[in-house]
């Protein structure tokens, strides 16, 4: 299932999102992909998304959950890694 958190995080003078799989890498890729994210916006194991393609993702089939839950998923997926790993 493709998820993304709300925009919370700010940088370069935008908030973004993030967005992730917690199935698979190849879902993530295809879904981004799908959605014209470019693959720059790839960063260890989730895309960084600006917080107006926010409702454009959902609307393509993200599931909106708090950033809380994205993380528990995506460890609980063994997808998760962090800085340094």
């Amino acid at each position: 299932m493709i998820l993304i958190d709300p925009p919370a995080w700010p940088a370069w003078d935008r908030v973004w999102s993030h967005l992730v799989s917690d199935e698979s890498y190849e879902e993530l890729h295809a879904f981004a992909k799908a959605a014209g994210i470019p693959a720059r916006g790839f960063d260890r194991d989730h895309y960084d998304v600006p917080s107006d393609q926010y409702d454009s993702l959902i609307a393509a089939g993200a599931t909106p959950v708090s950033s809380r839950e994205l993380v528990h998923r995506l460890t609980k997926a063994g997808l998760r890694h962090r800085k340094g790993t």
